[in-house]
């Protein structure tokens, strides 16, 4: 994986946190991304360069008014107000290449002097077996601070450890195994099919994959994980996007000195569902 440098831009050296999405159901990480991008005023410093990416290209997500400059598929933002780093990604990988993705990805991080990284996705609600409303708050987590996937911040946060991790149940520790680049044994490797099972479902996931790349290269990862079902996701942006400032422990007001709008909304998101119906010959 390549950095390519944005021309007459310098990439911030102090900034130690790296936001990211991992690409899920409804697109939510990218979109809450998108908010904390534009609302941090982050300017973009370069681009990544990777064969598992899908190539894709696009207007000026950010402008106030698009200028005609290219959104590609792996960004980097530098936030030098807030010390905070962004990558915003636009594409797919290739199919089959997660692992080696998240392991260039990590390599680059980690090489890049970051010490925290935060994963933002989103899971199928479809698949949420134990739903509990008392606490009023449904953010799932999973950290790297402890070996259960524990962290007390997020605990103290109000936020549930992701329930089906298990670092000791074979499709947790193969995946571990893979991101280490570790030699299974035999005997442990899943047969034909198991892939299949709801077991390695989430281990499966792109989030999984992150953590595990991140975590076997010795930096602390937190994924910020929310339940939610295709259609308009943008009200799960916002809830994504809040809870990556609770646990820095900012505030999505003090970001732009606007106190009349707490966050500011990309210019794309005004066509993020297709362009605007034509109502003339109404």
């Amino acid at each position: 994986m390549e950095f390519i440098p944005e021309q007459g831009k310098n990439v911030l050296a102090d900034s130690s946190t790296l936001i990211l999405p991992a690409l899920s159901i409804g697109n939510v990480g990218q979109l809450a991304v998108d908010l904390l991008v534009a609302s941090t005023k982050a300017e973009r410093v370069g681009y990544l360069d990777t064969p598992f990416i899908l190539p894709c290209v696009g207007n000026d997500a950010y402008g106030p008014v698009p200028q005609g400059e290219l959104a590609l598929p792996l960004e980097a933002y530098d936030s030098s107000s807030k010390s905070l780093s962004l990558i915003q990604q636009r594409s797919p990988v290739v199919k089959g290449k997660m692992i080696e993705f998240a392991k260039n990805l990590a390599d680059y991080v980690a090489a890049s002097g970051k010490k925290h990284v935060i994963v933002l996705s989103s899971l199928d609600f479809g698949r949420w077996q134990r739903i509990d409303m008392s606490s009023g708050s449904q953010m799932h987590y999973l950290s790297s601070t402890n070996s259960d996937g524990t962290d007390d911040h997020c605990e103290q946060l109000g936020w549930k450890r992701l329930q089906e991790y298990n670092p000791n149940q074979r499709s947790w520790k193969y995946l571990s195994t893979l991101a280490e680049d570790n030699v299974m044994p035999e005997d442990s490797l899943p047969f034909e099919g198991e892939f299949e099972e709801e077991e390695y479902y989430y281990p499966s996931l792109p989030f999984a994959a992150l953590f595990s790349c991140f975590k076997a290269k010795g930096l602390k990862v937190t994924c910020l994980l929310c339940f939610c079902s295709e259609g308009d996701n943008t009200p799960d942006a916002f809830h994504l996007a809040e809870a990556a400032c609770k646990l820095l422990g900012q505030s999505p007001t003090n970001f732009h000195g606007n106190s009349n709008d707490k966050w500011l909304i990309p210019i794309s998101w005004k066509t993020v569902y297709g362009p605007p119906a034509d109502i003339s010959l109404f």
